[in-house]
């Protein structure tokens, strides 16, 4: 059983009263500018055990009443098809999905930016496809020279160019599809309209990494960088904030970096009013109270350490998929090195390792590649799976985790022959498969068939929600069936990316 290292109920109350204060200071009116994931948090959820994922939904259903959405997403990452890692899926689906987990909660959208505006096929198509939803679409043009050139940001062209998002509550989160999509711009270029409408109205910045009052080196913040490698973002020790009120807070290097010239461009707006006063340091501009809601250190401090050995596998096999460079996995081996971490100290990477070599050892002699795979039961207890021509090696640890979860027998099939058969001859007889053993996503559909009349195949079935947050690690490229069912499961996956055909471009 997982130690928990997270209070959501004490974060939710020290977060609540944070955001509440920013929006007095300011008159009444409040563009919250909310970094990170604001759905299905899973990078919070695995480095702070206990953290709900959707805390932060939590959080604005309990301030439903005085916010609206605005969400942002650059037109850039559209058009280049850029893909959310943790779902799979592109920009313009991610944005759609994150509305409709918006609205599930009760909170819709009221407004849409498309910036570094440039129409396109998949930008035109998005746009029409909100609009006909009922979202206002507006849209904002690259300004030159951004963000360095402030007397022309702070102009009738540069902010005064952009579309003024007409909204009526006093917390406006302005949130997007992922980092780079404009938000800061989008709050600074609604500040702006609003001065000159002589509206008081107020910027804040809501992340929940880095957190500020935690060590550099804390494994949390260690974590962020690894997150962030393929950016190379950098945790430091804020040199703005320790000047102005001589204590140590950390921030990221980008924040640190740009925030001369973004308190020139809020002093600008501002037109060096008691607004302008506020903010000494971008750790000011931050209202994370993340760091309130951890309550066991060693816990957090443990989790976040084996966060990055994943993120270690997960950029490694990004780079052989060349979605990512060799620096970000250097970055993340430095980073390792830092907490004195080897890839060996993911608990599921040697069992993994040793089932293969355990296949390939028993069937010396014959045809064949061999896979390995090694799962994590909540209760500790690890389980392996080996590929056979019934099943991928994914999909045997996942019956072999249900069945010991459920307290079955080895002897006992989950599956009885005549399904497995069925199954794999439609796969190579009809659909033309190379590899007609099932993977993880077939399983579940045949598991879930079996269990109407398999009471083993029930039990397993039962076992399932309890696999959410399990680790699994694999000796080979996972297909898409197996990455995607892992994914369903909420099972933490990680490889060593070998391949598993002969295929040179194509495997």
């Amino acid at each position: 059983m997982t130690n928990l290292g997270f209070d959501n109920e004490l974060y939710l109350r020290e977060q609540t009263a944070a955001i509440l204060e920013r929006v007095g200071r300011f008159s009444g009116k409040l563009y919250l500018e909310f970094g990170g994931k604001l759905t299905f948090d899973l990078h919070a959820a695995r480095v702070l055990p206990g953290y709900d994922p959707n805390v932060k939904m939590r959080l604005l259903e309990g301030l439903r009443d005085q916010i609206e959405v605005v969400f942002c997403v650059s037109t850039d990452d559209l058009e280049r098809g850029r893909i959310r890692g943790d779902f799979g899926i592109t920009y313009d689906l991610a944005t759609l999905k994150a509305m409709d987990d918006l609205r599930d909660w009760g909170i819709p959208v009221s407004a849409a930016v498309l910036t570094r505006h440039q129409p396109g096929p998949t930008v035109d198509r998005l746009s029409a496809q909100l609009q006909g939803k009922g979202v206002r679409v507006y849209t904002h043009t690259e300004i030159p020279d951004y963000p360095s050139n402030v007397d022309l940001i702070v102009s009738d062209e540069g902010y005064g160019r952009h579309d003024f998002v007409e909204t009526e509550r006093p917390i406006v989160v302005v949130t997007g599809t992922g980092p780079g999509s404009g938000k800061m711009s989008t709050c600074l270029s609604q500040v702006y309209h609003s001065q000159r409408r002589g509206i008081p109205a107020g910027y804040a910045k809501f992340e929940t990494f880095p957190i500020w009052n935690l060590p550099v080196d804390h494994p949390v913040n260690v974590a962020y960088e690894a997150a962030t490698a393929d950016l190379g973002d950098l945790v430091m020790i804020d040199p703005f904030h320790l000047e102005a009120y001589g204590e140590k807070a950390v921030n990221y290097n980008r924040d640190i970096h740009n925030f001369p010239i973004l308190k020139a461009i809020i002093d600008r707006i501002a037109g060096h009013t008691s607004t302008s006063e506020h903010y000494q340091s971008p750790t000011d501009m931050g209202v994370n109270r993340a760091g309130a809601g951890i309550v066991d250190d060693a816990v957090v401090s443990a989790a976040a350490s084996q966060e990055v050995i994943r993120r270690y596998f997960r950029y490694h096999w990004e780079r052989e998929r060349g979605l990512c460079s060799e620096e970000a996995v250097r970055r993340v081996q430095s980073l390792m090195t830092r907490l004195g971490l080897s890839p060996k100290d993911r608990r599921v990477v040697e069992p993994a390792r040793a089932a293969a070599a355990d296949g390939e050892r028993r069937q010396k002699g014959n045809d064949g590649f061999y896979c390995g795979a090694a799962l994590e039961l909540p209760t500790g207890e690890i389980v392996t799976g080996t590929n056979s021509p019934l099943f991928h090696s994914a999909s045997a640890a996942l019956i072999n985790g249900v069945k010991a979860l459920a307290g079955l027998p080895d002897y006992i099939h989950l599956l009885p022959a005549n399904i497995i058969e069925s199954v794999t001859a439609l796969k190579a007889g009809c659909l033309g498969s190379h590899s007609p053993s099932l993977n993880v996503q077939e399983v579940l559909v045949a598991l879930g068939i079996s269990a109407a009349s398999n009471p083993a195949a029930k039990a397993g079935v039962e076992m399932l929600p309890r696999l959410r947050g399990a680790q699994l690690h694999l000796t080979h490229e996972p297909g898409s069936g197996d990455e995607s069912g892992l994914r369903k499961l909420g099972i933490d996956l990680t490889t060593d990316a070998r391949p598993t055909s002969q295929g040179y471009f194509l495997r």
